[in-house]
């Protein structure tokens, strides 16, 4: 099962951001498709703190319009929305030594934790700061092959 992070649903909805067409492509299949696919909750909380921000984007996407984007996503049959399970706080606690995460780096830290949990086969994002847990793969599906 793919995993979506943050900045790849940003992207997908945003239409001024330059990685728009593509993430929203990458987002789309994923939502179409019968497989399962997967948004950590923390995901979708951050999505709607960062696309609604008056200090990210001007004009910033008005709260109805990102709850309804959040909405259409979840409408998804194939869509599994991850979230904290009593076995949680076990993958937690193995990442954060792993990749010292410390500060800031506790929220992916959350989404890594989720993510193996729950068995996710690959995190699609555009954050190298995934790369600090060893036990996560990651792909950034709007980087270019060489």
């Amino acid at each position: 099962m793919i995993a979506v992070d943050t900045n790849i649903l940003v992207y997908a909805h945003r239409a001024d951001s330059e990685w728009h067409p593509r993430a929203a492509a990458c987002v789309g299949g994923l939502a179409e498709a019968r497989a399962e696919w997967a948004i950590p909750w923390p995901c979708l909380h951050e999505f709607l703190a960062v696309v609604t921000h008056p200090r990210i984007y001007a004009p910033p996407t008005p709260v109805e319009a990102a709850v309804d984007q959040v909405e259409a996503w979840l409408e998804s049959p194939s869509l599994v929305v991850l979230g904290e399970s009593a076995r949680y706080w076990q993958h937690l606690r193995k990442v954060l030594p792993a990749a010292r995460a410390v500060g800031p780096r506790i929220h992916d830290a959350r989404i890594a934790a989720l993510c193996l949990l729950h068995g996710v086969s690959q995190l699609w994002t555009a954050d190298r700061d995934f790369g600090r847990f060893p036990d996560l793969t990651t792909m950034n599906p709007l980087a270019t092959p060489d």
